[in-house]
């Protein structure tokens, strides 16, 4: 990886209490996503469609509890190896329904003595600055998930 990939680039990794397949689950169950899929507790998630095969696309939003306009962004599966990988584009949408730039993330589920550690990466970001936007909202998504594991059961 050169320089220019690593400002643009973003790998993340938490472990979570659980078994691959269902942490792998709660990224793919439309149900499961609206739970835990917004960077801060005060946000919802109105928006979570998931046609879960390769070709398939995605299409997610979080809005903030005062109603102002939804984050959305949506994407195609590359890649759905259930319960180790999955792979996807990544474009927020505008809100007159036009894409932005598109990237890609991998996030792998692997299977470890003490749960699943999950290592996600976001590649071929715009810029170092949206690498760290996407790096701060990355963290909230996942320390919405590791909270709803805090509270009980996943399934939908």
């Amino acid at each position: 990886m050169n320089a220019t990939d690593t400002a643009t680039t973003l790998r993340i990794e938490r472990t979570f209490v659980a078994r691959a397949g269902d942490v792998f689950d709660a990224w793919t169950n439309p149900e499961v996503l609206r739970r835990w899929w917004a960077t801060r507790p005060s946000m919802s998630t109105p928006i979570a469609d998931v046609d879960l095969r390769v070709g398939g696309t995605y299409r997610l939003a979080m809005q903030d509890a005062d109603g102002g306009p939804p984050h959305t962004v949506r994407g195609e599966y590359l890649e759905v190896r259930r319960p180790e990988l999955l792979r996807y584009t990544w474009a927020w949408e505008n809100e007159d329904g036009s894409v932005g730039h598109e990237s890609t993330v991998s996030v792998h589920f692997l299977s470890e003595q003490e749960g699943t550690r999950v290592v996600l990466e976001h590649y071929g970001l715009p810029s170092a600055d949206s690498r760290e936007k996407h790096g701060e909202g990355w963290t909230g998504c996942l320390e919405s998930l590791q909270r709803l594991y805090e509270h009980g059961p996943m399934s939908a």
